[in-house]
């Protein structure tokens, strides 16, 4: 194994969203996903456009607008990008740096293959999406 691998494992265990994954499903995850450090003021995501990659935070923070309103603060171990490619739609929203960051950026295709592969991961992104729509719907009640 290479120097590089591991060390790209080691960032992999090191995210939450991975943390019940097993050594086959981090190296399958480690195999598709390319890690970029992008600076303060970069645009990850735009509102509308096509979506054709994931994203998960390792470190640095983000801002979640949708037009003009900010929506959430995102740091490391969360994620985003992946409604885009489960629904193929247009992004629901800006999500740009506050902070310099380094992210786990993985496209639409191998997406769908990371998560047949490990089981564990698509179960905990369907947890983590559903306590974002429960909370969407609280903020509309209220």
């Amino acid at each position: 194994m290479s120097r590089h691998k591991d060390e790209k494992l080691d960032l992999l265990r090191t995210v939450p969203l991975f943390a019940r994954l097993d050594e086959a499903e981090l190296e399958e995850i480690g195999r598709h996903a390319d890690e970029v450090e992008v600076p303060a003021g970069t645009t990850i995501v735009t509102q509308n456009a096509t979506g054709n990659s994931f994203y998960v935070i390792v470190e640095g923070l983000a801002d979640v607008m949708r037009d003009d309103q900010q929506l959430a603060v995102l740091g490391p171990g969360d994620f985003l990008g992946e409604m885009a490619l489960l629904e193929d739609l247009p992004r629901s929203a800006t999500v740009t740096t506050t902070a310099p960051s380094r992210l786990l950026e993985m496209h639409r295709r191998d997406f769908s293959a990371v998560l047949d592969a490990a089981p564990h991961l698509a179960r905990k992104m369907l947890s983590v999406m559903a306590h974002r729509l429960r909370d969407a719907d609280e903020k509309l009640v209220t």
